[in-house]
């Protein structure tokens, strides 16, 4: 795997480390999909059982149902950054900026491990 210059090469073992961390998160985050979407499931029956609430009832059933969606829609899009870092171990790619094709940084990587780019391509992307 790709290092910055002046960083030590990455070993077995912290790649285990990194690829064990996410795979964790993978679960935790399936079972959080899986409850999320019982829970908006349970919600559209709430509205459709709801039909004489008045305005308050009904907005606030609303607003439930959507903070369930936005939730899960967060935990679907942080899976799948999970998962493409799994394979980009596997594939031997995990740790090159997809912008500039630079190492990333091992410190980087141990710190937020679904990271795409280097910090100085992250840094322009945020600008724009």
């Amino acid at each position: 795997m790709p290092v910055r210059q002046g960083e030590g090469h990455w070993t077995a073992g912290e790649l285990a480390d990194v690829r064990d961390r996410l795979e964790l998160e993978m679960v935790d985050l399936r079972n959080e999909i899986a409850a999320a979407e019982s829970q908006i499931a349970e919600r559209m029956n709430d509205a459709a059982e709801g039909a004489g609430d008045d305005q308050a009832d009904a907005g606030a059933k609303t607003f439930e149902r959507e903070q369930e969606m936005a939730l899960t829609y967060n935990a679907r899009d942080l899976l799948a950054q999970n998962e493409r870092a799994v394979d980009r171990i596997g594939q031997g790619t995990y740790g090159v900026c997809e912008s500039c094709g630079q190492p990333i940084g091992k410190a980087r990587l141990q710190a937020f491990p679904r990271a795409t780019l280097c910090v100085i391509c992250k840094q322009r992307e945020e600008r724009r």
